[in-house]
């Protein structure tokens, strides 16, 4: 558990600092989100490139992949049903609810978790690969659709379809089937920029948590702790049920219910702060289900890792 706990703290440092220059005065109100439209527009493309463009491809027809994928898209659709009985809102801010109910943190803290709990890294590229190339476009595509009523759904896919995420995350799926190479001296920028995206997007949400505090009144309180259950209880639990009705071995069903435990990614918070829908809910499921999810990660750890 020491590889999480230093991902955790990792996290929350990066967050803790953000908040730190917010309170002295550092940035102000909306100035953050310079940070997220340059992480969203220019070092994410950057990062997602790198990643996906030393990738097997292959690996995403992995069963854990399957298990992990079909869990998220069921709590999703749980999210969905249930907002729009109970707190009903618009199509962006539903969306974006989903979103962070299944919508895992497989860099940050899953690299860690499959380091040190799953003995192996590359339990986790395969749900990062479906997550930008399946389920981002997807998401992207609803927003754009949602910025004027005016524009038609063909002409929302082209925007999602332009969007530097979804570019670069398809050009590095491209150079990683084609096996095309790339000179290193071309590459370190790239790599230097992509390094910047995790960091300023962390920084920036810790910006937000200035002159807020989670679950204030008024802040969506229902549909954020409705989908931080869904994301730290409910997911681990279908992944499991899924694994074992779909004969899944042991260790199998392990990794694939403890990448289900995973908290929600910083990703979701970008997307809504570079939107401006839904914030507030966004950010206050990110910073629960960050807090939520490590006794639950140990939990499973313990249940079904034999540990």
């Amino acid at each position: 558990m020491l590889g999480v706990l230093q991902g955790f703290v990792l996290i929350l440092g990066i967050i803790g600092i953000g908040y730190v220059a917010a309170r002295a005065g550092v940035v102000k109100g909306d100035q953050r989100l310079v940070l997220n439209r340059v992480a969203f527009y220019v070092a994410t493309p950057a990062l997602l490139f790198g990643v996906l463009k030393d990738s097997d491809p292959a690996v995403m027809l992995s069963p854990v992949i399957l298990v992990t994928s079909l869990a998220a898209v069921i709590v999703a659709g749980v999210y969905v049903v249930v907002s729009r009985l109970r707190f009903p809102r618009d199509l962006a801010s539903t969306t974006l609810g989903a979103t962070a109910s299944g919508y895992v943190n497989s860099n940050n803290l899953g690299l860690p978790v499959a380091i040190y709990i799953l003995g192996d890294a590359l339990y986790v590229a395969p749900l990062l690969l479906v997550q930008l190339v399946i389920f981002a476009p997807i998401v992207l595509a609803i927003l754009e659709s949602t910025r004027g009523n005016q524009r038609g759904a063909i002409v929302a896919l082209g925007r999602a379809a332009s969007n530097p995420i979804i570019l670069a995350s398809v050009a590095g799926l491209l150079f990683a089937l084609l096996r095309i190479p790339v000179p290193e001296f071309l590459m370190a920028p790239v790599t230097m920029i992509g390094s910047a995206a995790i960091p300023m997007v962390l920084l920036s949400f810790g910006i937000s948590l200035h002159g807020q505090r989670a679950l204030a009144p008024g802040s969506d309180r229902g549909a954020v702790l409705f989908a931080t259950s869904l994301k730290v209880l409910a997911m681990p639990l279908v992944a499991w049920l899924l694994s074992l009705a779909m004969g899944l071995g042991a260790h199998e069903t392990f990794v694939a219910t403890t990448i289900a435990a995973l908290p929600t990614a910083q990703n979701v918070y970008n997307y809504a702060a570079t939107y401006r829908r839904a914030e507030t809910l966004v950010r206050d499921t990110v910073f629960l289900t960050t807090f939520a999810s490590l006794p639950v990660i140990a939990a499973v750890a313990q249940l079904l890792g034999g540990g």
